[in-house]
């Protein structure tokens, strides 16, 4: 079981065995040849959809932030997530933007709490995870108000800062259950510790929880992992597919995973291959589509509607590409709104969309989007 452990030690990984879908057949082999050719991180291959529809307005002012809390303003935010009762849960970067993209919560300090949850009207409940996390990124809510966030952090030291927590542990490489109180219920991975075996994780970009309670994590934020991780809802592992590739079921910089949906299938955002993955929860492949664009972020609801937050190529746009967030069929892949963002990006150089993180209520007539590129939380409401 990947449960809490001690005496964390990290080790560097030497080298790479890129993975290879022999044609016609199942089994997969590893070899010593050069991986295939990726697309270049940034590099978009899908052009931005035309004529569909924007029936969202943007609320403005939402949510209400305490001034103590970095006057009011916020840094980079990387998920959110409604909770059963209703309640939004934020994950963000300790209310910082340095460095850009990848703002670390390291000596932030209690005022800069990492996890915030709200109620709809945008009043802050409650606030904690301070000292927790390196480097912020997947998070999600499990059917019983619980909380899952994990942490891709890489460095020993980060700004010139050290990345050892209180007990003088190199903080990342984790995946952290919690009460809604802040307690640690669970821990997966070891932390400070990359790897690739069933027990160590080597940038866990995304966290989703299946209705039994299993727990899937996408494994590979950077080179070298490339999967997708199973365990039982003890914490057990299960199994994991997937290796660093471009063949169907293999990944690329996956970055975010939702299991839901009338088939509860799984969906990957394998970002850097432009494309949403998708797959039983036994793994077996069962399409990519690549209309979604650059994905960054995927929900699925209960109606089957996926929304993805993405960035597409397009040679109108003064940078030669448009972000926004596209919901389509999580049946089909058939593309249905298009939400663009509000404002212009170039000022940033994040990589992906904005909307690195996203959320539906279950009728789908509201909208959360989680921002890094423009330190925000965003919420949009349907049209009546």
């Amino acid at each position: 079981m990947m449960l809490m452990l001690a005496g964390r030690t990290r080790f560097a990984l030497s080298t790479v065995l890129a993975t290879i879908v022999m044609s016609g057949v199942a089994a997969r082999s590893q070899q010593t040849q050069s991986a295939p050719k990726f697309p270049e991180v940034g590099e978009r291959t899908a052009s931005k959809p035309s004529g569909l529809p924007n029936p969202y307005r943007l609320v403005e002012g939402w949510p209400t932030l305490p001034k103590s809390m970095n006057g009011g303003h916020w840094g980079e935010v990387i998920r959110v997530h409604i909770a059963p009762d209703g309640n939004i849960w934020v994950f963000n970067r300790c209310f910082n933007t340095v460095p850009p993209g990848s703002a670390t919560c390291i000596n932030r300090g209690e005022s800069n709490p990492p996890i915030l949850e709200f109620d709809p009207s945008g009043k802050l409940l409650t606030s904690f995870g301070a000292g927790l996390f390196a480097y912020p990124h997947g998070f999600t809510v499990d059917q019983d108000g619980n909380l899952w966030a994990s942490d891709v952090n890489s460095k020993d030291v980060v700004l010139g800062m050290s990345a050892k927590n209180s007990d003088g542990v190199i903080m990342g490489q984790e995946v952290l259950k919690l009460s809604p109180t802040g307690k640690v219920l669970m821990t997966l991975g070891k932390e400070g510790v990359p790897g690739n075996g069933p027990d160590t994780f080597n940038g866990p970009s995304g966290v989703a929880i299946a209705p039994n309670g299993d727990i899937f994590v996408t494994d590979g934020h950077g080179p070298p992992n490339g999967r997708v991780m199973k365990f039982a809802k003890d914490g057990k592992f299960i199994k994991s597919w997937g290796h660093l590739g471009a063949e169907p079921g293999d990944f690329n910089g996956p970055h975010d995973i939702y299991v839901g949906g009338s088939q509860n299938w799984v969906y990957v955002a394998d970002r850097n291959n432009n494309r949403i993955q998708v797959f039983d929860q036994d793994g077996k492949f069962i399409a990519a589509w690549n209309q979604f664009g650059h994905p960054s972020s995927v929900f699925v609801g209960k109606d089957d509607s996926i929304y993805v937050g993405t960035t597409f190529s397009d040679s109108t746009a003064p940078t030669g590409e448009t972000r926004g967030i596209v919901i389509g069929n999580a049946k089909d892949g058939s593309l249905k709104v298009f939400i663009p963002d509000p404002v212009d990006l170039t000022h940033r150089a994040d990589r992906g969309t904005s909307a690195s993180g996203i959320a539906a209520d279950d009728t789908g007539s509201t909208i959360y989007a989680a921002d890094v590129g423009t330190d925000n939380i965003r919420k949009y409401v349907k049209a009546k």
